[in-house]
C-alpha cells in the first residue's frame, strides 16, 4: 500500500510517502528562518508559508519517490491538534488530491503520528507500551494498547517542556528552537551549578513547567544574562531540571501501568540528555527505551503517513467530512 503523509499542523510544511510500512520519500520545508526573528511561532505567518508552499513540497515528494499521484493507494494527513490555520492548509490539500484519485482519506491524530515514527524503523514492534510525547506543544504520557487505541495517563498543567526550554532560551537570548541552543550552551556545563525546582514532587504523574520556567527568569533578572562558564553551567542545569522531571514522571507511569516498553517522539525526544538519561534509568529496571531517529522527532509527515497507512489497512476511510480540529481528542478504543 502506497499512502501520502500530508503534516502542517504548525511550523513544519511536510509529504512522505510510506510504501508496505516503508519510507519511500520524505520533504520538510522548515519555516524556522521566519520565526526566528520572533523568538517562537507567529500563527499567522505559519498558515501563510504553508499555502505557498504545500504543492511544491508534495511534488517534490512524489519526484523524489519517482511516483505520479495516480499510484497511490490513499492519503493521511494530520487532522489535529495543532494551529487552525496551518491545519487547514494540509486537510484542504489532502481532501482535493483524495477527492481527485477518488481515494480514500484518513485525519489522524498528531500526538499519535509522533508515537508512530518509532514503527518506521521498527514495524514488528508490539502492543502495549507506554508513550511520552515531548514537544514544544505537548508534554503527554499513554498507555499505548494498539492503533487508535489510546489512554492519556498524565500531561502538563501548563507549559510544556519544549516551550519552556523556548522561552528561557529567548531570554538568555540564545536563539531558536531554543532547545537545540540550550543543549548546545549546556555542552561541558555542570548540571548541579543552580539547582532549579522540580515540579509536583511525590506520585502525581502530571506535568508542570511554568514553575521551573519562572525560577530561571528570575534568576536572570536578578544577576543578569550569564557568560561563558556561567552560561554553560544555568543551561545544563536548567536542561537537567526538564529532563529530570520528563524521566520521574514517565518511570512512575510505566511502573503504575506494568509495562517494560516505553516510547519517546516529539521534538524534546533529540535531546542527548534525556535519551541519555531515561535510557539508564530505564535499563536499570529491566526497561526498553525506544526513540525515534532524530530527523523524526520533530514534526514530519513520515509518521503521518505511517500512521495513515495503519488505519488504511484497518479500513478506515474518513472520507471529504473531514475537517481540521486544532482541539482534535486522542483516540481511544
Amino acid at each position: 500500500m502506497r499512502v501520502l503523509g500530508i503534516e502542517s499542523s504548525c511550523d513544519e510544511c511536510a509529504a512522505a510517502i510510506v510504501e508496505d510500512g516503508k519510507l519511500v520519500s520524505h520533504v520538510i520545508a522548515s519555516q524556522i528562518p521566519i520565526h526566528a526573528v520572533y523568538g517562537g511561532v507567529v500563527p499567522e505567518l505559519a498558515s501563510r508559508d504553508h499555502v505557498k508552499r504545500v504543492v511544491q513540497v508534495i511534488a517534490a515528494t512524489m519526484e523524489q519517490a519517482g511516483m505520479e499521484l495516480n499510484m497511490l493507494d490513499g492519503v493521511g494527513v494530520t487532522a489535529g491538534p495543532g494551529l487552525i490555520g496551518s491545519l487547514l492548509v494540509g486537510v484542504s490539500a489532502a481532501k482535493t488530491i483524495a477527492w481527485a484519485l477518488g481515494k480514500p482519506l484518513v485525519g489522524v491524530n498528531h500526538l499519535e503520528a509522533h508515537l508512530r515514527a518509532v514503527f518506521i524503523e521498527r514495524p514488528a514492534l508490539p502492543y502495549p507500551h507506554l508513550g511520552l510525547v515531548v514537544s514544544g506543544g505537548h508534554t503527554s504520557l499513554f498507555r499505548m494498547d494498539g492503533v487508535g487505541s489510546m489512554r492519556l495517563l498524565s500531561r502538563t498543567l501548563d507549559d510544556a517542556a519544549g516551550e519552556a526550554l523556548d522561552k528561557v532560551a529567548k531570554l538568555l537570548k540564545l536563539g531558536y528552537p531554543g532547545g537545540v541552543f540550550i543543549q548546545r550552551h549546556a555542552l561541558g556545563g555542570d548540571p548541579k551549578a543552580i539547582r532549579f525546582p522540580r515540579p509536583l514532587p511525590g506520585k502525581r504523574l502530571d506535568f508542570s513547567f511554568s514553575g521551573l520556567k519562572t525560577s530561571a527568569a528570575v534568576r536572570i533578572k536578578q544577576h543578569g544574562r550569564p557568560e561563558g562558564s556561567a552560561m554553560a553551567d544555568f543551561c545544563a542545569s536548567f536542561q537537567e531540571a526538564v529532563v529530570d522531571s520528563l524521566v520521574k514522571k514517565t518511570m512512575m507511569a510505566a511502573r503504575q501501568e506494568r509495562l517494560d516498553t516505553i516510547l519517546v517522539a516529539g521534538g524534546v525526544a533529540a535531546n542527548q540528555r534525556l535519551r541519555e538519561k531515561l535510557h539508564e534509568v530505564a535499563e536499570a529496571e529491566g526497561m526498553q527505551v525506544i526513540f525515534p531517529a532524530a530527523e523524526l522527532c520533530t514534526d514530519n509527515a513520515a509518521m503521518v503517513a505511517a500512521l495513515s497507512s495503519a488505519y488504511l489497512e484497518l479500513g478506515r476511510d474518513d472520507g471529504l467530512a473531514l475537517d481540521a480540529d486544532p482541539n482534535l481528542p486522542w483516540p481511544t478504543d
